[in-house]
């Protein structure tokens, strides 16, 4: 499917114009999420030359890596455009930054060790490992109430 993003400065209220000669269920799908107050609890990735919507709940990590921010989930991995700052601002509590290039989803966490040079190892339930840097760890730790 393709799709095209109009931005405009003269649109007081976003609206989304969809062409289709065959009413399909992703389309269904895709004009509920557009009509309802949780469509800011959506996030538009990219797998390939598919478009998936995801639940900001379904995701563990953002993740810059090649100059692409990543997304990751419980088995699977998405490209987004937005760059990390941006997806930042959109997220809720749930999420903390914890380096200049990942951003965890609290929920997802199964264990936090020390590491090396002052830093914490953070792992995700889905198994995926990083580093929380000594910049990042305190808000890390006010995130948590520790």
């Amino acid at each position: 499917m393709k799709v095209n993003l109009f931005v405009s400065r003269d649109v007081e209220e976003p609206y989304a114009d969809i062409h289709t000669n065959e009413l399909t269920d992703n389309i269904t799908k895709a004009m509920s999420i557009l009509e309802s107050d949780d469509a800011n609890d959506m996030l538009a990735v990219k797998k390939g030359s598919n478009i998936a919507l995801l639940e900001f709940g379904d995701v563990y990590m953002f993740r810059v890596e090649n100059k692409q921010v990543k997304v990751y989930t419980d088995n699977r991995e998405y490209l987004i455009k937005k760059p990390l700052y941006q997806v930042e601002e959109s997220l809720g509590s749930d999420f903390v930054r914890i380096s200049k290039t990942t951003i965890v989803n609290l929920k997802k966490v199964e264990r936090v060790a020390p590491s090396l040079k002052g830093m914490m190892f953070i792992q995700l339930k889905n198994g995926l490992k990083d580093n929380i840097s000594r910049k990042y760890l305190p808000d890390f730790k006010q995130a948590l109430d520790l």
